[in-house]
C-alpha cells in the first residue's frame, strides 16, 4: 500500500482549514479545490469570474509543479460554480490550460463557495 506524501507550495494559497493543497499516494495526485486567492495575501482577486478563474487555475498550476506534474498530468476535474451561468467564461479560460488533451471534468452548481468565491476547481493527476 502506498503511503500517503501532503504535497505544499508557497505559490499557492496556504490551506485556510484541516486539509493539504494536495495528496500524493503512489502514483496519484489528488490536489484540494482551489479558489481564486492571491498566494501572498489570501485576499479573494477583484474582476468577477474570468480573474478568478484565472488565479484558480495558477494555483492548482503551482499545486501540481510542487509535485512535478502539470496540467498535462490531470486525469479528473472538478468544477463548482455558484451560477451556471458563468460556465462559458470558465470554460473558455479552463481550455486555454487543457488544450492538448483535456481530462475527464465534472461541473456543478453549488449554493456557494469559501470565502464568496464564484468558482472553485479540483484535480486528480497521474505523476511519475
Amino acid at each position: 500500500m502506498a503511503k500517503k506524501k501532503p504535497i505544499l507550495s508557497d505559490a499557492a494559497p496556504a490551506p485556510v482549514a484541516s486539509y493539504s493543497q494536495a495528496v500524493k499516494a503512489g502514483k496519484f495526485l489528488f490536489c484540494s479545490g482551489q479558489i481564486g486567492l492571491e498566494p501572498k495575501s489570501g485576499a479573494l482577486v477583484t474582476g468577477g469570474i474570468a480573474a478568478e478563474t484565472e488565479r484558480v487555475l495558477e494555483n492548482l498550476r503551482a499545486v501540481l509543479a510542487a509535485a512535478g506534474a502539470d496540467f498535462g498530468d490531470v486525469l479528473k476535474c472538478t468544477v463548482f460554480l455558484v451560477d451556471l451561468a458563468d460556465f462559458e467564461t470558465m470554460n473558455g479560460i479552463y481550455s486555454k490550460y487543457f488544450d492538448e488533451v483535456p481530462p475527464a471534468r465534472s461541473t456543478v452548481q453549488v449554493v456557494a463557495l469559501p470565502r464568496g468565491a464564484r468558482v472553485e476547481i479540483e484535480a486528480i493527476a497521474l505523476v511519475s
